[in-house]
């Protein structure tokens, strides 16, 4: 199964060149975990991810241009890899009817983190349970 999230855009995201800058998909891919982590999986576990995340590897594939338009965008996301302290997450940018193919595809490791403390931590059994229901092979044709 993926999660989506409809990405609104900003007028600020575009650079110079009239097409959204590729640091601004960093913040497109963070929305759409946050989306994910702090809301979704909230209401399978009012305890999950509440200590807090840290991105360890981010890594883009920019394939298509986008440009300011008032549609948002859909990111979709899907767990690639679940380890005991970390979950890879797998992302395509496109437009919401899917036509065109995506505009990015990306990858992120993120560790669960004890933020009080300072350290990363191990995923919790209800964390676990909750990305392996995320795992989605489909985008391999």
């Amino acid at each position: 199964m993926r999660h989506s999230y409809a990405c609104p855009l900003r007028w600020s995201d575009m650079d110079a060149f009239g097409h959204v800058n590729n640091t601004v998909y960093l913040r497109y891919l963070e929305e759409a975990r946050i989306d994910f982590l702090a809301l979704a999986a909230r209401v399978a576990d009012p305890e999950a991810f509440t200590g807090g995340t840290v991105v360890a590897r981010h890594e883009i594939d920019y394939l298509r241009q986008l440009v300011h338009r008032a549609d948002p965008v859909t990111v979709e996301l899907w767990v690639v890899k679940l380890t005991a302290a970390s979950v890879t997450f797998a992302y395509e940018i496109k437009d919401a009817t899917g036509g065109g193919g995506p505009y990015v595809r990306a990858r992120t490791v993120v560790a669960p983190y004890n933020i009080k403390e300072g350290y990363p931590r191990r995923l919790s059994p209800a964390e676990r349970s909750f990305l392996e229901g995320y795992f989605d092979d489909s985008h391999r044709g």
